[in-house]
């Protein structure tokens, strides 16, 4: 079955209360753009199905919502004894409705769901964490995301009283599985004690809910900065050289990682009018040190990139340095496709990390081995303070023997 005959069925099965030619063109075009080329008849026949349901449930096409689509996934799609054939996959026919209730939003068709309350109460902390501690986007959407199970958990559908928050919950909250590390439990704890911080900054009495927040013990200096050694670098580089998906796009992500020192949220943000070309520059925008930064671009990384500009990347109007190979096709690509390409790489070579953050740390312990100045390194790493680089000192191992003492009974 054609396109053009799925769209002719789509009108003849869905409610008419309103015209839907103005969405269905636009649906039609958003595949296209989007290039789903391989879902979108499958897609258009999820929407069949769902148009075939709602006529039959006396729904109109402004009643659409994701508790209608809910109600449709999960009461009518077990049961479902429609005429085949039918797509029946929840997976898929979730997908392409959330396509179509995001368009009909778009079109003014549906009408947007006002904020529940835990929503709102997000939205005003968010902006507080903002203008009162000026935390990145970042840092942000994390602390959202951990009170916002925080407050789930504490009151559901209810109103928020932050009264009702026993101390007992909180310690329960923060402390969480038994297989939580030291770490986990910190940021945890720094996230809860910011929201009541930001209620504290409303007048609410929380003195005696910050006060049992759990603060595990963090000895920062107790272990060295984990770097990679110049055989293990040359090694990670080598493991893009194999056929593998992306390979041009991974290898010039762990090239802006390992010789700009970015991080992941720095890489997914990188435009191509941020690179001059011509001065051999890139301009790093504001972000965790909220200050925008310029380096120089290194030959190596430079190469990288514009490989992967050439003879990979696809042909899009976005402005994105990376963007993503598969529907939607050329959008901004996420953190977690840079975590992935680093996984996948250290897969390739056996190895057992998982961090992304390692090539950050490989390139302050080469600087710092190499003699180069400790100001120079804050300023490569875009630290707000030298202090923070100063940690680095730890792995100079050929200056640090040069003003140890004699270990006590060792001999001349």
């Amino acid at each position: 079955m054609s396109r053009a005959e799925l769209v002719g069925i789509v009108f003849a099965v869905m409610p008419i209360s309103i015209s839907l030619a103005p969405f269905l063109r636009s649906y039609s075009e958003y595949f296209e753009v989007a290039r789903y080329r391989s879902k979108q008849r499958r897609y258009l026949a999820s929407i069949v199905h769902f148009g075939q349901w709602l006529r039959a449930e006396g729904y109109a096409a402004t009643n659409i919502s994701e508790a209608v689509i809910a109600r449709f996934l999960s009461c009518h799609l077990p049961r479902c004894d429609c005429q085949r054939p039918v797509p029946l996959g929840l997976i898929e026919n979730r997908a392409a409705l959330n396509h179509l209730v995001r368009l009909l939003r778009t079109q003014g068709i549906v009408t947007r769901p006002a904020g529940d309350e835990i929503t709102r109460e997000l939205a005003h902390f968010d902006t507080k964490m903002t203008e009162v501690w000026g935390l990145s986007e970042g840092t942000r959407d994390h602390r959202i995301r951990i009170i916002r199970r925080l407050l789930k958990a504490q009151f559901g559908c209810r109103p928020i009283e932050v009264a009702l928050i026993t101390p007992a919950a909180i310690r329960r909250f923060v402390l969480g599985d038994v297989d939580w590390s030291p770490s986990t439990i910190r940021i945890m704890g720094g996230a809860v004690r910011c929201y009541f911080r930001y209620r504290e900054l409303l007048g609410d009495d929380v003195a005696h809910l910050l006060c049992v927040v759990p603060r595990p013990a963090c000895w920062r200096d107790a272990t060295l900065p984990i770097g990679l050694s110049p055989d293990e670098l040359e090694q990670l580089f080598g493991a893009f050289d194999a056929p593998c998906p992306s390979r041009r796009r991974g290898y010039a992500i762990v090239r802006c990682l390992t010789d700009l020192g970015l991080r992941s949220s720095e890489v997914v943000k990188l435009s191509l009018d941020d690179i001059d070309w011509q001065a051999g520059t890139v301009t790093i925008a504001a972000g965790k040190a909220r200050r925008a930064d310029v380096l120089p671009l290194l030959t190596t990384t430079g190469t990288a990139i514009a490989d992967y500009l050439m003879h990979e990347r696809p042909k899009t109007t976005c402005r994105a340095v990376f963007v993503r190979h598969v529907a939607p096709l050329g959008e901004p690509v996420g953190r977690r496709v840079v975590q992935k390409a680093l996984h996948a790489a250290y897969r390739r070579l056996g190895w057992d990390r998982t961090r992304v953050h390692v090539l950050r740390h490989t390139l302050a312990s080469r600087l710092i081995n190499a003699g180069t100045p400790m100001k120079q390194i804050a300023d490569v790493l875009r630290h707000r303070s030298i202090v923070t680089s100063a940690a680095y000192t730890r792995v100079d191992v050929t200056r640090l023997s040069a003003v140890a003492l004699p270990w006590p009974g060792d001999v001349a």
